[in-house]
């Protein structure tokens, strides 16, 4: 993953032609420092792009007090920053932006692992990405608990309704990917009919996932493939209705809005004194 890419780009979006309002206030040469604040409860995702955002501004020291994966209570003083005020100013937004969108994913997926504790079933994401950060997103899953599904579509065979659609059936579409896929390659088909599971599990399918299935028809199911091949239940699953579906067993939940709808933790950056010169 290049870290120092992504900042490039981001900055490069926030500060195409240097920070206007930043470089007419503060001296080139005026230090300072500043302290990151976490406003409420979450678990933290994200320091590396955050220090990285500074790294590439310069000038600036950052040392946090907590690490990935910790769960932070609101009002702690997560990071001190100490060095140029240029370059703590310009890059504010950009690391906080970053490091507020991969918390939240992290604090989110830390919920639903949470829900499922003691079941055995694994909380794993999806492809529901933001283009270009999917390996910072996917890092903040497990971050929080969670498990990554396959990174991209180069990964692994993942059949689905319009593959059925094209293929004509589900057993034709398991055939062609068995031809292709090199033998250490599993095949995973996305049911969303019961009577589609005998087909898929007779032609050979490796996993099955259970699709926007309403609770009965899970339930139903797991029953059918249990103890076959492994089972994923996906699409519909929320706080509310998550503990209720961990106790039919399935062997993964995968939930796209642990990436795509996360809300960003409220955080900020409070500069705390500066000096002209060195």
């Amino acid at each position: 993953m290049d870290i120092r890419a992504i900042v490039r780009e981001a900055l490069r979006e926030d500060v195409p032609n240097g920070d206007i309002t930043t470089n007419s206030i503060v001296p080139e040469e005026m230090k300072g420092k500043a302290v990151l604040l976490i406003k409420e409860d979450c678990v933290i995702s994200g320091i590396m792009v955050f220090v990285a955002v500074f790294e590439e501004l310069g000038g600036v020291d950052v040392q946090f007090n907590v690490n990935d994966g910790d769960l932070v209570p609101a009002n702690t003083e997560a990071a001190y920053l100490k060095g140029s005020l240029r370059s703590i100013l310009t890059g504010e937004r950009t690391a906080l932006n970053l490091l507020m969108h991969l918390s939240g994913i992290a604090t989110l997926t830390h919920k639903f692992v949470e829900m499922v504790e003691g079941t055995g079933v694994k909380i794993v994401d999806t492809r529901k990405t933001t283009p270009l950060l999917r390996e910072l997103e996917k890092k903040a899953v497990r971050d929080g608990g969670g498990y990554n599904h396959r990174f991209s579509l180069s990964d692994g065979v993942l059949i689905k309704d319009n593959h059925i659609a094209v293929a004509g059936s589900v057993s034709e579409a398991v055939r062609l990917a068995k031809k292709s896929a090199h033998h250490l390659l599993k095949v995973e088909v996305e049911v969303q009919k019961l009577y589609q599971i005998e087909e898929a599990i007779e032609a050979g399918a490796d996993v099955i996932m259970l699709d926007n299935m309403e609770e009965e028809d899970i339930r139903r199911g797991i029953e059918i493939v249990r103890n076959r091949v492994p089972v994923e239940v996906s699409g519909g699953v929320n706080l509310e209705n998550i503990k209720r579906i961990a106790t039919y067993k399935p062997d993964f939940i995968s939930i796209g809005k642990i990436t795509h709808s996360a809300r960003s933790i409220d955080m900020s950056l409070e500069v705390l004194a500066s000096k002209k010169g060195k």
